[in-house]
């Protein structure tokens, strides 16, 4: 069962922000945009501090609307978000031990999306690390300790992550050695997930029962940006060109956006003042796509007023 419930209020409003969108950008095809959104009702579930227990809240049911929420799309960063989680569940089982490395590592990971931040991350996760070829017999140990983490989620029975592929390490110019054998000849083993997982997940997060209250609440700390204060100098500060970047000054926003020269993603839970809160997920595929600024912005400025409809 999909986390949320499909709703003719939200379907009329989703269609007809992607027709606005298709039509103010003639260069974004049907296919190269995927979108989930999830709106809060009173009472609200989610940010409360983690007054709700794990059961309580997964029966609380929530509506929502998605475009292409099950198709398989390459995310980028998002997927530091998936490692995010992991990393709590791990060091909460005691099957890692946290460590100022490791914790700075999740910061940059998450605030400055940083690359390296994410290969220390991976590390830890799997017991592997990244080097030359392999020869087959310790390849193959190698391969089974990285999908780690996509065990990790299937074992959750969620239907949204069953699809997902969450095994690769981030790349500024890409993967050598073990790492470009690992993501195959084709590509055919990147990390891969739908609109609907990421929904499931920060849904969790939000809803302070990812691994636990207090874990989920520090999670939400390292995604909370600050829409006053951008800095000035940084070509990439996950709001402009993203979807903060339509937002009121006053809107409250936590957030982790996605970008390569072929995407760019972001998925966000946004609190307006006085309005009902929701959770926003935008993936858009293409070149001209991932260059684009003003897609993402526009989105979400066209569900923000939406959400003040409801």
């Amino acid at each position: 069962m999909i986390f949320f419930n499909k709703d003719e209020q939200l379907e009329n409003l989703g269609h007809g922000i992607l027709d606005a969108t298709w039509e103010a950008f003639s260069t974004l095809a049907r296919n190269q945009i995927a979108l989930t959104w999830v709106v809060y009702d009173p009472p609200v579930p989610v940010n409360t501090g983690g007054a709700l227990t794990p059961d309580a809240f997964w029966n609380h049911p929530v509506r929502g609307f998605s475009y292409r929420g099950v198709e398989r799309i390459y995310p980028a960063s998002v997927v530091k978000l998936f490692y995010l989680v992991a990393v709590n569940e791990w060091l909460e089982k005691g099957m890692s031990q946290t460590s100022k490395e490791l914790e700075r590592a999740l910061r940059d990971m998450i605030i400055d999306s940083s690359n390296d931040a994410t290969s220390l991350v991976v590390d830890i996760l799997t017991g592997t690390t990244s080097g030359p070829e392999l020869p087959i017999g310790p390849f193959e140990t190698w391969k089974y300790q990285r999908n780690i983490i996509n065990r990790y989620y299937q074992s959750l029975g969620w239907e949204e992550m069953e699809t997902i592929n969450v095994c690769q390490k981030t790349w500024g110019d890409g993967p050598y050695g073990r790492e470009r054998a690992f993501v195959g000849e084709l590509l055919e083993n990147r990390n891969m997930l739908t609109t609907n997982a990421i929904a499931r997940l920060v849904h969790s997060i939000i809803g302070g029962v990812a691994v636990s209250s207090t874990r989920s609440q520090a999670m939400m700390a390292l995604l909370k940006r600050n829409l006053q204060d951008l800095p000035t100098y940084f070509e990439e500060d996950q709001v402009t060109g993203f979807l903060g970047g339509g937002l009121p000054e006053d809107a409250q926003i936590w957030s982790k956006a996605g970008w390569t020269s072929q995407v760019r993603h972001d998925v966000a839970y946004i609190e307006l003042p006085n309005q009902r809160p929701y959770l926003l997920v935008v993936f858009t595929e293409g070149k001209a796509q991932a260059k684009n600024r003003e897609i993402l912005p526009f989105v979400s400025k066209l569900v923000a007023e939406a959400i003040s409809s409801l």
